[in-house]
């Protein structure tokens, strides 16, 4: 099950908050902010897909993610990679260095993370 755009939105400000109100994810949004009703919309949704559940504060609900973004990102980046690259990570890799006009710094820090996986795993 995936999030539609819209939805991803509302979820990086739970994420960000990790609980909130209606209220208080409404005003994550930018002006012109989008109709209370949209929003609880967009929340029934998430429920539906099992991505946030609530808890009942009297008749007002405080939402919070079931999944994390990390894991999120983790099974999106696997799509991405499986569905574009041949499921072959190095591609990906190759084509992230080199289209994305990254620093010699930012190549640099990549680089450190590499290495320093590279140390663990040997362990």
């Amino acid at each position: 099950m995936q999030l539609s755009k819209t939805e991803e939105q509302l979820m990086q400000y739970l994420w960000k908050r990790e609980k909130a109100f209606l209220k208080d994810l409404l005003h994550d949004f930018p002006d012109p902010k989008p109709a209370t009703t949209t929003v609880a919309t967009l929340l029934k949704r998430m429920i539906d897909k099992g991505f946030i559940n609530y808890q009942l504060f009297g008749k007002s609900r405080e939402y919070y993610p079931l999944v994390k973004k990390t894991d999120y990102f983790s099974k999106h980046v696997n799509g991405l990679i499986k569905n574009f690259f041949n499921n072959s990570a190095s591609q990906f890799a190759s084509f992230f260095t080199t289209e994305t006009n990254l620093s010699t710094d930012e190549l640099e820090a990549l680089k450190k993370i590499i290495d320093s996986q590279l140390k663990k795993q040997q362990k």
